[in-house]
């Protein structure tokens, strides 16, 4: 991985306490993926920065090897990878996404 794309990664995970890498935009998903965990942010009233890894091949190809992790979406919380869709979604069921937001000082509208 190229050291500017780890280093613009790390940027873009430190200066916004929720990050969603994803296959398009929140308002035009281009994978059902990335709709789902953007269901679930919106579900939770959450503020994200989303990055579009489509219009970026060394973002796409990056992230991946940034988080040792294959697929996308991703969701970073306060600087640390949580996961991709599946997680995002058991811990959305589950109650754990809310509380781990909550937890990390970031404001949701859904009561845990």
């Amino acid at each position: 991985m190229e050291a500017a794309v780890a280093d613009r990664i790390r940027r873009d995970i430190s200066e916004n306490d929720v990050v969603l890498y994803m296959k398009g935009t929140p308002v035009f998903p281009q994978c059902g993926f990335s709709a789902a965990v953007v269901q679930v942010l919106a579900q939770l009233d959450v503020k994200y920065k989303s990055f579009d890894i489509l219009i970026d091949p060394g973002l796409r190809d990056g992230i991946k090897e940034f988080s040792n992790w294959p697929t996308l979406p991703q969701l970073y919380v306060k600087g640390e990878f949580v996961g991709g869709c599946d997680i995002v979604r058991e811990m959305y069921q589950a109650g754990e996404l809310a509380e781990l937001f909550k937890t990390s000082g970031i404001a949701v509208t859904v009561a845990v």
